[in-house]
């Protein structure tokens, strides 16, 4: 078996640099409204070297997507199920909220994708986030069943925390005009769905 050659650094910088320059285009324009001219001209490189390195947007579209999946799941694979139930999802709510401020390209990309109908993420959706989705969906059951939180349809919780917090990536544009391009919205968010999933959870 041929090893994989591995890349010198200047070719690890170019490669980082077409993925950063990618997920601002595809994050304003989706998918199928992006062009690798486009890429090429955010990233300040030839199309050749964008092609050197992706053969086209889809494979760059895709490894994003794949980059940054882990990073979105991982506030919901770290929920402990010997924790405080309560403690746990307002935790979860209030991480979800710190990722749309901090990643809220990454948010729109998903987002985008999702709209399309998920062509290039089924596999995922279908596969890791099915089964990670399912394991939430059985453990707030049981804390439901155990009197630990308010009884309620578990899979419209975990779906109303994802609109609630993505929200404030998503339509970030909306957001800023309604209440000024300058307004922090983030803390004074926290504070509202505190209060609300608290008042919603407790039984």
């Amino acid at each position: 078996m041929t090893k994989k050659k591995s890349l010198s650094r200047v070719q690890i910088k170019n490669r980082n640099t077409i993925l950063t320059a990618s997920l601002d285009v595809f994050a304003v324009n989706g998918f199928r409204g992006s062009t690798l001219d486009q890429i090429a001209l955010a990233a300040n490189m030839s199309k050749p070297n964008i092609i050197y390195y992706f053969p086209n947007k889809e494979a760059i579209f895709i490894t994003l997507l794949d980059q940054h999946m882990d990073k979105w799941l991982a506030p919901l694979r770290e929920i402990d199920p010997d924790g405080e139930p309560l403690e746990q999802i307002l935790n979860y709510v209030r991480r979800k909220l710190q990722m749309s401020h901090d990643m809220p390209r990454e948010s729109r990309l998903f987002a985008n994708e999702i709209l399309q109908g998920a062509p290039r993420m089924k596999d995922n959706l279908s596969g890791d986030l099915k089964v990670l989705f399912d394991n939430i969906n059985t453990l707030f059951q049981k804390w439901m069943a155990e009197g630990k939180i308010a009884e309620m349809a578990p899979e419209h919780l975990i779906f109303s925390i994802w609109a609630t917090t993505q929200h404030y990536a998503d339509f970030d544009a909306q957001i800023k005009i309604l209440n000024g391009p300058d307004a922090d919205m983030i803390k004074g968010a926290e504070v509202f769905l505190v209060n609300l999933y608290t008042k919603l959870l407790t039984p």
